[in-house]
């Protein structure tokens, strides 16, 4: 028996899933363990599918979870976990966020979201635990606190104690004695994506207004960021 813990984490841009694998991550490190991850982000902005394969133990040579090998998929969309089920190893479980949140790629018909993708997770046999982590961060008062939620539904299933866990949450989100900082994923989110996205539609429709064409808006806010940054990059030049 592997004493190695493959945990998969998926899900939509804007959720908390590569932090919620950080967290897993430190907690595993706090114990002794030997960790490795990886992930893969889609599109720059929120709305792009996520992933992050997390494996921990007492020597892991590699990050990448081979489908059939996950010991726990922890998915914050019902759909993204419908289509990872496969990497889950016979018998292991499937905590599923059950909220539908379509992301852009449907909404545009390039993909047909599935009628019940929970359903189908079940029907092929997964053990799949669903729930509405948006409604039990809505009730305790913060809606952000929606991957605080997943990772306390995955805390049973792990080799170490909660505790661990709760310390590392609370190590990463709580500053004992200092003012709260400012979300700074505005800065990306809405300041920089947001900013050359709004230009993009005022851009596109000043040419359809002029040459009755329509136009491809591909706006990203690591970019946006960069260039909203840019003057504080000048003070260091001399």
């Amino acid at each position: 028996m592997s004493d190695i813990t493959n945990i998969l984490v998926c899900g939509i841009g804007g959720q908390g899933v590569m932090t919620a694998t950080e967290i897993l991550s430190e907690a595993a490190i706090a114990e002794g363990h030997d960790v490795k991850k990886t992930e893969v982000a889609g599109m720059s902005q929120r709305g792009g599918v996520v992933t992050s394969h997390l494996r921990f133990g007492r020597k892991v040579l590699s990050p990448q979870i081979a489908p059939g090998s996950a010991d726990v998929l922890l998915g914050f969309e019902a759909a993204e976990a419908l289509r990872w089920a496969h990497y889950l190893k016979p018998g292991a479980m499937a905590l599923v966020n059950d909220a539908r949140l379509v992301p852009p790629v449907v909404e545009l018909g390039l993909f047909k979201y599935p009628d019940d993708p929970i359903g189908e997770m079940r029907a092929r046999g997964v053990k799949t635990v669903s729930f509405d982590a948006a409604t039990i961060a809505r009730d305790l008062g913060d809606l952000r606190l929606g991957n605080t939620v997943m990772l306390g539904a995955i805390a049973d299933q792990l080799p170490f104690s909660a505790g661990v866990l709760l310390d590392c949450i609370v190590k990463r989100f709580a500053r004992k004695g200092e003012r709260p900082l400012p979300p700074v994923n505005l800065l990306g989110d809405f300041a920089g994506g947001g900013m050359l996205c709004a230009m993009g539609v005022v851009l596109s429709l000043f040419e359809r207004s002029r040459s009755g064409r329509g136009q491809v808006i591909d706006s990203a806010m690591v970019d946006g960021a960069a260039n909203l940054a840019a003057f504080l990059f000048g003070f260091g030049q001399p």
